[in-house]
Order: structure tokens, then C-alpha cells, then sequence
């Protein structure tokens, strides 16, 4: 399993993206293959890398569909070998653990 964190941006449109981002959110909403997280700046993805990239381009198409003829987007992946079962919110309570903070 992996986690990747994804932002897609259109270009061009003006100062507001929101309504391009819930159209990119309306795919992940509609799937069941990969569990995702929704932050101010990226979107978290977690599951088998070829679902992550399948839905990812399925996201990026979604904006295209709103009205956007150009996107910009960004993927940073981690796909860990040596350990299974990592989920996105272990990482985060491992760094909270660290810290001595409660979320």
C-alpha cells in the first residue's frame, strides 16, 4: 500500500479554484478503491499505487471536464516495502507521539 499527496490546480481560471477541487473530490467520493484525506493545500491518497494513479488521472480529467484547458498537478508518493499496513493517520500519530501532543 501506499500514500500520496496530490494537488491539482487549473491555470488560468482566476483567483477561486474551489469549484475545479470538488469536481476532483467528486471522483474520490464516487470510488471505493483508495481512502483519502482532504487538507488546505493537498489531498491524501492511500492505497495499491496503480488505484492511486488510476484515480489521480481520473481526478485531473474531472477538471478538465469543469472548464479548465490547462492543469497543473503534483504527486508525491510514498511507497514503503518494508512494512505493511502503514496508513496516513500512523504517520501522523507517530510525529504527534513524538511530540508528546494529542491531536
Amino acid at each position: 500500500m501506499a500514500i500520496a499527496a496530490v494537488s491539482i490546480s487549473p491555470l488560468g481560471v482566476g483567483i477561486s479554484v474551489s469549484e475545479y477541487v470538488a469536481a476532483a473530490l467528486r471522483v474520490l467520493e464516487e470510488q471505493d478503491r483508495v481512502r483519502w484525506q482532504l487538507d488546505s493545500m493537498f489531498t491524501t491518497l492511500e492505497g495499491e499505487p496503480e488505484d492511486l494513479f488510476e484515480v489521480i488521472r481520473a481526478m485531473q480529467e474531472a477538471v478538465f471536464d469543469a472548464g479548465a484547458e490547462r492543469v497543473g498537478t503534483v504527486i508525491k508518493i510514498d511507497d514503503r516495502r518494508d512494512r505493511s499496513g502503514v496508513r496516513m493517520e500512523d504517520k501522523v500519530k507517530s510525529a504527534r507521539d513524538k511530540l508528546g501532543t494529542v491531536p
